[in-house]
């Protein structure tokens, strides 16, 4: 009977995470699973469900990964599978607990699948879908957003627990009628892999750079609600004031905007990759013109490499980013008042230093990987 107990203590709960965005396609979403993977690991036996992204899958030991086929139909920059609800049940049905990331195809199949198998449901919300959508295309956006809000409404409350990475996104869920069960678990990040260089000159060499080359950066999707036009142009206003100066641009996305920063001077594209840390560790600044956000990981990984931002006031960014002590701020779509911020910190090696040393502090004190991985754990062995 001993022996019994303890071989149904030693039985890992089978844990099935739906996600419209994984690997080999590299975000946010993906970033946030490939760090949380290992503590999973450690109470679960896990199996991923996500599309089937062209590129190099590289390995996951111990998870299971089942990729469903994308088709011919993108939103911005992201491709997605079409609806398996069928599959998934039956994929489902093995499984005892349902971690979502996403409410594309793969993601509401999920959910639809575990309710009607009256699975637990736990849902990480990483993007206000209705703003997401919105910002993601030109036209019809009125339409697009009511309906997004309809579909949200629809899959979110049908989640046993919504992990909200800020307070007032659960305000803000609340007022548009979501009033599912929540919880607040602020992203965290390895900040001791994400750390600032001993040399930044070194650093820049590693990357062809000349060493008094000044970078300002941004990393991330090339899509529209992330406004990179805004960055190209404020750039374009402070390339005439500096020598030696280069927009470091690391992701990709729609192809039109990949196109445009590629052909142009003193612009590096560095395309997408599994490895930020060298490209960070080279940038003077950080910027992040994004016209909607929740935390922005990215942004999180820039300010623990001891690297100050300059951003716009978006989702939580607002609320950790404060002006002139660990980064700057400006308005929507104002490339003229980023040009002047980024004057501002170009011409000064002092406030460059000091914004960058907060910058580091804040990250380390507010967005503990260990933190947010230990609570993320403990909620879904509760079900």
């Amino acid at each position: 009977m001993v022996e019994e107990d303890k071989h149904e203590k030693n039985v890992k709960k089978k844990l099935l995470i739906a996600t419209d965005c994984f690997l080999p396609r590299w975000d946010g979403i993906t970033r946030f699973l490939t760090q949380l993977l290992p503590a999973l690991q450690e109470s679960f036996s896990i199996t991923i469900i996500a599309p089937d992204f062209p590129g190099k899958m590289p390995e996951l030991e111990g998870v299971n990964i089942i990729r469903f086929p994308i088709i011919n139909i993108q939103l911005g920059d992201i491709s997605f599978s079409n609806f398996h609800y069928f599959a998934v049940k039956k994929i489902m049905r093995e499984h005892d607990i349902l971690f979502t990331q996403t409410i594309g195809p793969i993601g509401i199949s999920a959910v639809l699948a575990g309710k009607r198998l009256k699975k637990p449901i736990i849902s990480y919300i990483h993007s206000i879908e209705w703003e997401l959508t919105t910002k993601s295309i030109g036209k019809f956006k009125h339409l697009i957003n009511v309906m997004t809000k309809m579909l949200a409404r629809f899959i979110y409350r049908k989640c046993d627990l919504l992990l909200m990475p800020f307070p007032e996104l659960k305000e803000l869920f609340i007022k548009n009628g979501i009033h599912t069960k929540s919880k607040i678990i602020f992203l965290g990040t390895d900040t001791a892999h994400f750390r600032p260089t001993h040399n930044k000159e070194e650093a820049k060499q590693k990357l062809g750079l000349k060493k008094d080359t000044f970078v300002i950066g941004f990393v991330g999707r090339l899509a529209r609600e992330k406004n990179i036009i805004t960055l190209y142009r404020a750039f374009r206003i402070i390339e005439k004031k500096h020598e030696n100066i280069r927009l470091l641009i690391v992701g990709k996305g729609i192809k039109d905007l990949e196109d445009e920063f590629r052909s142009d001077r003193n612009i590096i594209m560095a395309g997408a990759t599994d490895n930020v840390l060298q490209y960070l560790q080279a940038m003077d600044i950080y910027v992040l013109p994004s016209l909607t956000e929740t935390t922005s990981l990215s942004t999180v990984e820039a300010m623990a490499c001891g690297i100050p931002v300059v951003t716009t006031p978006v989702g939580y960014v607002k609320y950790y980013v404060l002006e002139k002590y660990n980064g700057m701020l400006f308005p929507f779509r104002n490339s003229l008042v980023l040009s002047l911020k980024l004057d501002q910190l170009l011409k000064s090696h002092e406030l460059r230093e000091k914004l960058g040393k907060h910058a580091r502090e804040t990250a380390v004190k507010r967005f503990s990987l260990d933190k947010m991985t230990k609570d993320i754990v403990e909620t879904l062995e509760r079900y």
